[in-house]
C-alpha cells in the first residue's frame, strides 16, 4: 500500500523559500512518475511540476517557471518541491501524487500561505 505525506508548509513573507517533501511509503516509488498539484480556495487543482522516475524529464506550470523547482531522492523515496520568490497568489494546499489512474495516489496536502 502506497502513503504519501508530505510536509514543509508554512506562512511565509512574499519574496521568501519554502522546500515541501513528500516521503513515500512502498517499493513502486523508484519507478513512478511523481507530481505536485495545489489547489486554492474556490479554485480547481492543479498541476505544478511533474518529474520522471529517473529525474530526466521535468516539467513545471507556466506560473512557477524560474521560481520554483522538483527533484527526488529516490534512495529516500521523497519528493521536494523547493520554492522560491514566493508570491501569494501561490497561496493554495499542494499535493504530491504518485502515478497514474487507476493506480495513483495521492497524499493529504500541506498548507502554503504568502503573505503580502
Amino acid at each position: 500500500q502506497v502513503q504519501l505525506v508530505e510536509s514543509g508548509g508554512g506562512l511565509v513573507q512574499a519574496g521568501g523559500s519554502l522546500r515541501l517533501s513528500c516521503a513515500a511509503s512502498g517499493s513502486t516509488f523508484t519507478s513512478s512518475t511523481m507530481r505536485w498539484y495545489r489547489q486554492a480556495p474556490g479554485n480547481q487543482r492543479e498541476l505544478v511540476a511533474s518529474i520522471s522516475p529517473g529525474s530526466k524529464t521535468i516539467n513545471y506550470a507556466d506560473s512557477v517557471k524560474g521560481r520554483f523547482t522538483v527533484s527526488r531522492d529516490n534512495d529516500k523515496n521523497t519528493l521536494y518541491l523547493q520554492m522560491n520568490s514566493l508570491k501569494p497568489e501561490d497561496t493554495a494546499v499542494y499535493y504530491c501524487r504518485q502515478g497514474w489512474p487507476p493506480r495513483d495516489y495521492w497524499g493529504q496536502g500541506t498548507q502554503v500561505t504568502v503573505s503580502s
